[in-house]
Order: structure tokens, then C-alpha cells, then sequence
């Protein structure tokens, strides 16, 4: 596991002891960031479930302005503030160990607006991926141009639409599945 691109490219990550974190591959990291380029300047991104960090790492790698990192995991926590620390980003991440439902309750309505939001809840916890774009949706937590990525298995079936957010965009890997959404009547 490594950074692709950007100003910390071939930092190798560590991963969390166990076998409860799927890093994401390279390759579908490299597929993700096509897609989303040209990243916004400074852009505020949310990476719920962050496991080891890898995503998040990416975007501050790529430019972005800061990272939110949750997860309700102690090792992932001790995993991703060692790759911080390793790739020397730490003053523009925000770690927070809890769970993905409680903490974005916590952010205000537009505060901050997150202009990307990396989802990557456990395979099998079908409803909470419902649960959490249902709660983004509903909080306001999504800039006006922001977008959602998911991550999820390929069998599983998201909704088009939570609300005020719709898929514009989605990609197979395999057994996985990369679904994108942003909010309704935003054209990119």
C-alpha cells in the first residue's frame, strides 16, 4: 500500500492489524482520482471509515486543504497517525476516533462543507451505508459542487437518490463497486 500520486508519491502505508480493513487498491485509486480530476484547490475532504488513512492520504498528497479522518477502530486510529506522521501531513489532518453516524451529527450544517466525502463502511453492514448517505443528506454537510464516493460490494444495491444527493457516476472492480453522487442539478 502506497501513495499513487501528488507531493508524497511512493510513501508506502502501513495497515491496521487484522483482517477488518480492505485498503483500497491501487488501481482503483488511481481510477478514482481520474475520475474526480481536476481536484478542487484546497479542497475540505471527510474519509468515514478511513481505516489506514490511504484515501485521505491521497487527497492531501494531491492538494487537498485538509482531511477529517473517522474511525471507530483504535488500530486504524494508531494506523493513520503513523502514515500521517510517516508522510509528514499531520497539520492538515483532523483524526477522529468514533463512529461515522455520531460524529457527522456533530458538524453543523455547512460547517464545514466538505467538498468530497470517501465512504467505505464494512461490506456487510448493508443498512448503515443507507444510514450514513441518508445522514449526509440530511446534515448538509455536502458542498453545493461536492462529491460522495462509495465504496461497497458489488451485490449490494444503493438507492439513486437520498434525498437532496444522486448517483452521477458508477464503476465496477471486480467484486467492487465505486458509486458516486452529488447534489441534484449540479452538472460537472
Amino acid at each position: 500500500m502506497r501513495v499513487i500520486s501528488g507531493s508524497r508519491k511512493g510513501h508506502r502505508l502501513i495497515a491496521p492489524k487484522g483482517n477488518t480493513v480492505r485498503p483500497t487498491e491501487d488501481r482503483v485509486k488511481e481510477s478514482l482520482f481520474n475520475i474526480l480530476s481536476p481536484l478542487k484547490n484546497n479542497a475540505n475532504v471527510l474519509d468515514l471509515f478511513a481505516g489506514s488513512g490511504g484515501i485521505g492520504i491521497e487527497f492531501l498528497s494531491r492538494g487537498s486543504k485538509r482531511v477529517y479522518f473517522v474511525d471507530r477502530s483504535p488500530e486504524s486510529i494508531r494506523a493513520i497517525k503513523k502514515n500521517l506522521e510517516h508522510t509528514k501531513l499531520m497539520d492538515e489532518a483532523e483524526v477522529i476516533k468514533g463512529d461515522a453516524r455520531a460524529v457527522i451529527k456533530q458538524f453543523e450544517q455547512g460547517h464545514p462543507a466538505f467538498d468530497y466525502i470517501y465512504v467505505d463502511p464494512p461490506y456487510a453492514e448493508v443498512e448503515l451505508f443507507h444510514k450514513i448517505l441518508q445522514l449526509i443528506a440530511d446534515r448538509g454537510i455536502l458542498s453545493d459542487d461536492g462529491i460522495i464516493i462509495v465504496e461497497h460490494d458489488k451485490a449490494m444495491i444503493l438507492n439513486n437518490t437520498y434525498s437532496n444527493i444522486e448517483v452521477f457516476d458508477n464503476r465496477s472492480y471486480g467484486s467492487k463497486e465505486m458509486t458516486y453522487y452529488r447534489n441534484k442539478g449540479v452538472t460537472l
